[in-house]
């Protein structure tokens, strides 16, 4: 949706260009002055982009803006001539990007505001002539329904293509081409709020061995399981993504180092609580690190801080959660201390 969302930024200003020129050239029939709402959704949009990469729930200050865009030109529509003047089939422009950047519920509630405006605006206007001539109202309604369906159908195939470019086809999690865009992202975001963001590395314990015992498609079935534990486990906008073999990657938005350990923790209980891969036991080891707060998060340096802890993890026994800096203990758990080895923990023997 974000990564829609930029793209339609600069399509969106020539769309707009497109509707001032066209009132600039009626302007002898429906007056000039219809020229200055035009500016009200640049508005519009333009606080909701300041904002949305921040916010929790975007989609809601998307939708805002978007509805805000309806209103405005349900009132011009309204002001210069009601169903009877041809800028009623404009609510339809809208739909389009409603439907390239909202699930099926979304555009639903949009066709639903649009509708509203749309029967408002007609027969608020001048009902007399909805009713003498329903074709003024008809034709734009099945024109936005029209839109709509085209638009889904098409939003539909390229998020299914996508989808297969940025998804591990094995556990449903997210995959390293969609951890780059995340990555930047994420850089910005730190950069303008200032909020840390924790990093969990996790990797399955003896995961070669259960390949080698039980068999290759046993394995699989041990990934889907830690995958869809995982994402079980994890808020909404915590993203976890495979990077390759039983290595995974968590992402936690506004954590710092303490927090994070803490979620790997609880991950770490949750796997090992109930077999997996049907009826195996299985446990993981977790590196934790997290980006300082009031700096800009920097992916290389934390996963590196991350990657050496679960090396020393691994090292101290396997099945536990270490943080960067740490050092194994006497107990078998990590404590900080004074650093780890700097060494990548691919080195270690799964």
């Amino acid at each position: 949706m974000l990564d829609m969302d930029t793209r339609l930024q600069p399509v969106r200003r020539l769309s707009l260009l497109v509707l001032a020129g066209s009132l600039l050239v009626m302007g002898p029939w429906l007056g000039y002055w219809t020229l200055v709402p035009v500016i009200a959704p640049a508005g519009f949009f333009v606080l909701a982009d300041k904002y949305t990469r921040r916010a929790q729930r975007p989609e809601y200050m998307m939708f805002a803006a978007w509805v805000g865009t309806q209103v405005v030109l349900a009132v011009c529509v309204a002001l210069t001539g009601g169903p009877e003047v041809p800028t009623m089939a404009w609510f339809a422009i809208a739909l389009v990007t409603l439907a390239s950047r909202f699930s099926d519920r979304g555009i639903a509630a949009g066709i639903g505001v649009t509708f509203a405006l749309m029967f408002a605006v007609a027969f608020g206007t001048n009902a007399h002539a909805v009713i003498n001539d329903p074709p003024l109202l008809i034709a734009p309604a099945a024109l936005i329904v029209s839109v709509a369906m085209f638009s889904m159908a098409l939003m539909r195939s390229d998020v299914e293509h996508r989808g297969r470019a940025v998804v591990d086809e094995l556990t449903g999690m997210l995959n390293r081409a969609a951890l780059a865009g995340r990555v930047e992202e994420l850089a910005q975001q730190s950069a303008v709020t200032g909020v840390g963001v924790g990093m969990i590395v996790v990797d399955i314990d003896h995961f070669k061995q259960t390949n080698d015992t039980y068999g290759h498609s046993t394995g699989d079935a041990v990934l889907k399981d830690v995958a869809y534990l995982m994402r079980k486990q994890l808020r909404a906008f915590d993203l976890a993504y495979r990077l390759g073999g039983e290595e995974f990657l968590v992402l936690l938005p506004g954590a710092d180092q303490a927090q994070a350990a803490a979620v790997a923790e609880m991950l770490r209980q949750a796997i090992e609580r109930d077999p997996l891969g049907g009826g195996i036991d299985v446990t993981i080891s977790c590196g934790v690190a997290a980006s300082p707060a009031e700096s800009t998060f920097s992916y290389e340096e934390v996963f590196g801080d991350a990657d050496a802890a679960l090396y020393e993890a691994k090292r101290s026994g396997r099945n536990r959660v270490c943080e960067a800096p740490a050092v194994a203990t006497d107990d078998g758990t990590c404590a900080d201390g004074g650093g780890v080895p700097p060494a990548s923990a691919a080195a270690v023997s799964a």
